[in-house]
């Protein structure tokens, strides 16, 4: 009859990689937050329990020895192995459900749908998120994927860019400008466009300052970006969008300009940094193939 294996604490395993990583045993157990008597315990007990000195132990340190030399790399390996079982074990354990955040007129249904289609017993919410929502939306985890607009503060997140979407002007439908095939900044150099109590959007929509260095005229203070499509309506502004937003879906009373020399707007698609829901991933495949802003 075979003589069966050996059972393995894997702690004393993990102990065992560290001495070797470290080969000292004090600074080792100063790394595990351990006493030195402690461990060497935890590695005298692992070496009884393969039947070989695993280290050798000298005034200057530690070495492997032939034996333990076998056994590191299949410690690793071990340790590896036990850790993807946890995971993939708490992976089946938790509910399968994801909430997609999306912004104003930022499609995200051709990848829910396909999302759905792939994964029918998982639950996929759609929510629609206010224009400075989507950052604290992920932070606190009412959802876990965002498509949205730049721009965009990126630190705790992981940010992947979808596609980019060319900028244009909007304006009433009576403004001296309508009509015309195009325009550029300096056409606007003194035209008011709205602003938001946000920097950062301001900065990035109204291209404030422009590429001179000159400061963008001031319009009207808003709390939304809907409220700003009034005023421009009204012939008291003129604002900057990207041509994802149809100036006709808008208000009726607006029209758009393609808006040449300057960057592209972008849509992004962010999800908190680390997050290991298991749909994260198949949304965000299904995103980069069919949300393309055609």
């Amino acid at each position: 009859m075979a003589e069966s294996a050996p059972d393995l604490d894997l702690r004393s395993v993990r102990y065992f990689t560290v001495v070797a990583e470290h080969r000292h045993f004090g600074r080792a157990a100063e790394a595990l937050h351990l006493t030195q008597p402690s461990l060497s315990r935890q590695i005298r007990g692992l070496e009884r329990r393969l039947g070989v000195p695993l280290l050798d132990r000298t005034p200057h340190g530690t070495r492997l020895t032939e034996a333990g030399e076998v056994f590191l790399p299949r410690a690793r390996a071990l340790l590896r192995s036990s850790a993807q079982a946890v995971a993939a074990t708490r992976a089946t354990a938790r509910p399968s459900r994801i909430a997609v955040g999306h912004t104003l007129h930022v499609p995200v249904m051709p990848a829910v749908r396909d999302l759905r289609h792939r994964h029918p017993d998982a639950e996929v919410r759609v929510v629609q998120l206010a224009w400075n929502e989507p950052r604290a939306a992920l932070l606190d985890r009412r959802v876990d994927v965002v498509v949205s607009r730049l721009p965009l503060r990126d630190d705790g997140l992981d940010v992947t860019v979808l596609y980019d979407e060319p900028r244009v002007l909007l304006v009433s439908r009576d403004h001296h400008l309508a009509g015309k095939e195009q325009v550029t900044l300096d056409d606007i150099g003194d035209e008011a466009l709205p602003r938001l109590p946000d920097r950062t959007w301001n900065a990035y929509w109204r291209i404030d300052p422009r590429p001179d260095g000159s400061l963008a005229p001031d319009g009207p203070l808003v709390e939304a970006p809907e409220e700003k499509f009034e005023i421009v309506a009204a012939g008291q502004a003129v604002v900057i969008v990207s041509a994802g937003l149809r100036a006709e879906t808008l208000h009726p009373g607006l029209t758009s300009i393609p808006l040449e020399g300057v960057k592209p707007g972008q849509v992004v698609l962010a999800t908190r940094a680390g997050d290991d829901n298991p749909l994260l991933a198949p949304f965000i495949e299904a995103a980069l193939n069919l949300l393309t802003g055609g």
